[in-house]
């Protein structure tokens, strides 16, 4: 005969206070004094209690679940991602603070028009509490869907159009402000840009603070080509660089990913990194390390964005705040061997 696990009753008996005071606790209602609060977990601990989820559903009316959305587009869309340690990092420093506060994750992919209607359709019926949405689109429909179905949402970055909806960003105009400088200060004559996508706003901020940081030094405006922050996009924009400037000697790439492209047609070209032409990218990703040469970049901290929006989330599903909030983080340069 099995024999019964400890009770709410058995709580509250330890803890010397009501049954009722011992639910509140269990099912995160806020109205508790936080010493009872110590009192009724150091209970729990003692007696080995284990809330029933099910049950403390049914009270909170939450799944304590969050959806963490990837919205693109097109075949092998899943496959781009895994390929990318960008988006590893987002899931790492998102799932690091929900861990900690007994939230579980859900990776969801919104690579189509029917598959964004299914990820809404999944958050509307409660299936998850809210969404921590990264979005590569700048005409991705899914944000504002989200918005529509009063789905509790945290967005990685601003939305191209303005959007009631909290998100969590970089000043991405300073980090190609310090990219620009670092290549002038390394002597760069000639310095050029592989931008990212010029539909994004991180894009286009990353490309103008590169210009306006060389306009200030009095000089010329610097040849661009737009990359699609891909491995073989920045080797081909690379290519193109050379052949339209070949006197080239120094290049801000807007990612890590493009800059280790860069660096492969560079070394292949027979040109040296950095004595020929200096690089510099943008995220401090794995790729920064692993990259011949190791890469100066500017650094994003992923991480901590990602945990940011996840308590961007998390206060709003208890409530905390009156609407919408942004988060915006500083960008650093970090010192390698490409520049």
């Amino acid at each position: 005969m099995n024999k019964r696990g400890p009770t709410l009753e058995d709580v509250a008996r330890e803890a010397g206070v009501s049954r009722a005071t011992v639910s509140r606790v269990v099912n995160g209602i806020r109205n508790v004094d936080p010493g009872i609060q110590d009192v009724v977990r150091q209970a729990i601990r003692d007696t080995g209690y284990t809330p029933n989820g099910a049950a403390r559903s049914l009270v909170t009316r939450r799944a304590e679940t969050v959806a963490l959305l990837v919205s693109g587009a097109g075949d092998g869309f899943a496959a781009r991602v895994f390929a990318d340690p960008f988006f590893g990092r987002i899931v790492s420093g998102a799932v690091t603070y929900l861990r900690g506060r007994a939230m579980h994750p859900v990776l969801m992919f919104a690579e189509s028009d029917a598959a964004r209607e299914q990820v809404v359709d999944y958050l509307r019926q409660g299936s998850a509490d809210g969404a921590l949405v990264v979005s590569i689109q700048a005409d991705d429909p899914l944000p504002r869907m989200l918005v529509d179905a009063r789905v509790p949402a945290v967005l990685f970055a601003r939305p191209p159009h303005p959007l009631p909806v909290s998100y969590v960003d970089m000043d991405h105009y300073q980090g190609g402000r310090l990219a620009a400088e670092h290549l002038l200060a390394r002597g760069c004559r000639y310095p050029a840009a592989i931008s990212a996508p010029q539909d994004l706003p991180a894009g286009r901020d990353r490309l103008a603070g590169f210009r306006d940081a060389l306009a200030r030094a009095g000089r010329d405006p610097a040849p661009v080509v737009e990359g699609r922050f891909t491995l073989d996009s920045g080797a081909a924009a690379m290519i193109r660089l050379l052949e339209g400037h070949p006197g080239t000697d120094g290049v801000f790439v807007a990612n890590d990913l493009m800059a280790q492209g860069a660096c492969q047609i560079l070394r292949e070209q027979g040109r040296r990194v950095p004595d020929d032409v200096a690089v510099v990218g943008f995220d401090d990703s794995t790729i920064a390390v692993t990259c011949r040469p190791p890469l100066t970049t500017v650094r994003q901290p992923v991480e901590k964005m990602a945990a940011a929006m996840a308590e961007l989330l998390a206060g709003h599903l208890q409530g905390a705040g009156s609407g919408p909030a942004r988060v915006l983080f500083d960008p650093e340069l970090v010192v390698r061997e490409s520049a």
